[in-house]
């Protein structure tokens, strides 16, 4: 069975300071981060994975990179944050199930698997790292069911950090739709996953993977942190 993943891969990468994509970085083993997270994908879900990476910054570069993806154009990218990248991604995807990761994020390929009975499930999540909670990273908290209750880089208390990779279900999708529609240009995406849940009633389970590396990579020393567990 085919899976839809999603890369998001417009931004500027304005942080880590590299005059091309961030997710053209090259890593120790001489990939990229995006060559290191298709070649996860391909890993896990053999060439029935479909890519679907939303462009933007230097787009041209990524194309010419990653020939054999499709691509979606968030051509307001120097405009607009994850929200709208995402948007753009989830309404050329029709009404299937979406795992989506932000293209800055070197990861385990295990991640991948730990996911899979949750997809079968037909359930949303989001993975989470609760052995750290960085400041400046989107937290989380859960309800009494143990469902995601905030999700936010102003969350107080949080549990742990959002890593980056997320799905939504099928029967989730065209909510999240209408909520990331109606975020503002510079809201990240976990806004709308905040906004469906609070007022529509979707769940969204953490996946805890602390025990495996999944890093995104804004700075220089979060660059040589991913190198280390290559």
């Amino acid at each position: 069975m085919s899976i839809q993943t999603v890369i998001l891969a417009a931004g500027m990468g304005t942080r880590l300071g590299r005059p091309h994509p961030k997710p053209l970085t090259e890593l120790r083993d001489g990939r990229t981060i995006l060559a290191q997270q298709i070649g996860n994908l391909r890993s896990v879900y053999g060439r029935e994975a479909e890519v679907l990476i939303v462009v933007g910054f230097k787009l041209e570069m990524i194309l010419e990179a990653m020939p054999d993806a499709t691509f979606a154009y968030n051509e307001l990218y120097d405009q607009t944050n994850t929200s709208k990248s995402l948007l753009r991604a989830l309404r050329v995807t029709g009404d299937r199930g979406v795992l989506w990761m932000n293209g800055d994020v070197v990861f385990h390929p295990d991640v991948l698997r730990r996911l899979q009975p949750l997809i079968d499930e037909g359930r949303s999540f989001v993975c989470v790292n609760t052995s750290s909670v960085g400041d400046e990273e989107v937290k989380y908290t859960v309800d009494d069911d143990g469902d995601i209750a905030e999700l936010s880089k102003i969350v107080v208390g949080g549990l742990g950090e959002a890593v980056g990779i997320n799905y939504v279900a099928p029967r989730d999708k065209a909510t999240l739709i209408e909520r990331l529609a109606e975020v503002d240009d510079q809201a990240y995406f976990e806004r709308g996953v905040e906004l469906a849940i609070a007022h529509d009633g979707m769940k969204v389970t953490p996946v805890d993977i602390s025990d495996l590396y999944a890093i995104e990579v804004d700075f220089a020393e979060d660059l040589d942190r991913a190198n280390r567990e290559l």
